[in-house]
């Protein structure tokens, strides 16, 4: 894994990181101890290959960090954890994907 430099921005309830000066987001919202990954937005030029896998997993780690649950709302994130089972143990207690 590559490790991509997230900023958390917690006042457009967003996971950012900008590659080439484009900025590629997942946006999120959070209740309980539970982030809730609801938008995944990456810019065409900065489609490189396995970036998009990169940045989920590193805000995935900065989710870890702080010891919350994550509930993956947004179809491209929850097929990357459907396909990535080492993640399954963040997903709270009663859901599944």
């Amino acid at each position: 894994m590559n490790e991509v430099a997230i900023k958390d921005n917690s006042f457009l309830r967003q996971f950012e990181t900008r590659v080439d000066g484009h900025l590629a987001k997942i946006e999120y919202s959070s209740q309980e101890r539970k982030v809730f990954l609801t938008k995944l937005v990456i810019p065409e030029e900065i489609q490189k290959e396995g970036f998009k896998e990169d940045f989920i997993k590193s805000v995935l780690h900065h989710i870890q960090e702080q010891n919350l649950r994550v509930v993956p709302t947004s179809p491209q994130i929850a097929g990357f954890l459907r396909k990535n089972r080492q993640y399954k143990e963040m997903l709270p207690v009663g859901i599944r994907i």
